[in-house]
């Protein structure tokens, strides 16, 4: 479908929207950035200022937590409740939310545990399994919601007590399944060689750079509007000092015992990477991306355009959930096990904190994968500082809880410049 027939009302949050945007050089892509933001248009920078303030806060107050023992603690710490919230970041897309999601992934990471341990089978099975699980749950949740009419909170509540139930009966009350397999365990407790490290980091960085050149070589020959040059470099040049900086503090030895040194970059680092692309690529470049967040902006012109809305938000569930069940599996791996709590206590809310802390709206038709990461950090570094600053656990509810109203104010408001300057 063309972008002439599309609805435009809903990509203002999605990547499409920067297609919007030209300018000459540094100096006026800045002013146009200043534009965008005085009328509404925040995306990720306040959470990623956000972020910034608490690294440098929690530096400042303890001597640990800039070590790279604690960094690559608190990448493995975050990984779990990325993924959940980059997943449910498609469901909030849509103005619809998934209660369900926290015990969506205990769900689909007991099945596979239950299929590693009971039936013998390798991991690769038992994770399709457990994902495949998630994803049926996500189609259930979909169809009610969207054939039937029920209201999603309504569907997901029923789906948040009843899975419960599911997890009591193949775990049984106070149970737990252990979860030894090697590949599976190694997502949270092992990390990549130095080599492959390095090899990773420069080839993330090389294609980066590769696809955003050629992007701009295309578009300027097709007359097409784009960045500036100079602001292609400054962005290539940014991910390659995150990239190969982390990196470096990654592979740096950071075990206390010199007989067993700990280094490289953890396995659920990439992991979380390479899904973060992948949904970025779905959202930003693909037909379904546009779709989705034409039906975030305004349902009923989506469906007079001829899109498939219900189509589009069953889909919407149906990878939510899928993620969600991903997550339960990486939390698995962290734990070393499934009860029939996991997925409980704060899970579902913190992930949806972090989505909405990383800039999604909760009104729909705003957001990235991008801010299930950020947001995810942000939780994750809050609960690691304090935690390392022996501060009481109600400190870190009410900071988080701070944070995450602190964002809530922050997305209305932007709503409101938007709506005033006569942007979607």
């Amino acid at each position: 479908m063309s972008t002439d027939t599309t609805p435009t009302s809903g990509l203002a949050g999605s990547d499409f929207a920067s297609d919007a945007h030209s300018a000459a050089g540094l100096r006026e892509a800045g002013r146009d950035y200043l534009i965008r933001l005085r009328g509404g248009d925040m995306g990720a920078l306040p959470a990623t200022l956000g972020l910034l303030t608490l690294v440098i806060g929690f530096s400042l107050a303890s001597d640990t937590f800039l070590t790279e023992l604690n960094i690559a603690n608190l990448i493995t710490q975050a990984g779990a409740i990325c993924v959940l919230a980059m997943g449910l970041v498609f469901v909030l897309l849509l103005g619809d939310i998934d209660l369900s999601a926290g015990f969506t992934g205990a769900t689909g990471a007991a099945v596979m545990a239950l299929m590693i341990r009971d039936q013998g089978l390798g991991w690769p099975v038992a994770v399709l399994a457990g994902v495949a699980t998630g994803a049926v749950i996500g189609l259930v949740i979909g169809l009610l919601v969207a054939k039937l009419g029920i209201p999603s909170f309504v569907v997901s509540l029923a789906f948040f007590l009843g899975l419960q139930g599911a997890l009591l009966r193949m775990i049984g009350e106070g149970g737990s399944v252990r979860v030894d397999d090697d590949f599976i365990r190694g997502i949270s407790i092992d990390n990549m060689s130095v080599v492959a490290g390095w090899s990773l980091a420069g080839g993330v960085v090389a294609l980066f750079a590769l696809a955003s050149l050629l992007k701009h070589r295309r578009q300027v020959r097709q007359n097409l509007q784009h960045l500036p040059l100079s602001v292609v470099l400054v962005k290539i040049a940014g991910l390659a000092v995150v990239v190969l900086g982390m990196t470096a503090v990654l592979n740096a030895n950071r075990s206390k015992n010199p007989n067993f040194p700990i280094e490289g970059i953890p396995w659920v680092l990439p992991l979380v990477g390479f899904l973060l692309v992948f949904w970025t690529y779905v959202l930003t470049r693909t037909t379904f991306g546009r779709h989705l967040y034409a039906v975030g902006g305004n349902k009923e012109a989506a469906r007079r355009a001829g899109i498939n809305v219900d189509r589009i938000r069953v889909q919407a569930f149906m990878i939510g959930s899928s993620m969600a069940a991903i997550s339960g599996i990486i939390a698995a791996s962290n734990a070393g096990k499934v009860s029939a709590s996991s997925g409980g206590s704060n899970t579902l809310l913190y992930a949806v904190g972090a989505a909405v802390i990383g800039g999604t709206s909760l009104f729909g038709g705003r957001g990235k994968a991008r801010d299930a990461v950020i947001g995810g950090l942000v939780i994750a570094t809050i609960a690691n500082g304090l935690g390392l600053l022996d501060q009481p656990s109600y400190i870190n509810f009410v900071v988080t809880g701070s944070v995450l109203l602190l964002a809530a104010a922050v997305d209305a408001v932007s709503r409101r410049r938007r709506s005033a300057a006569g942007v979607g």
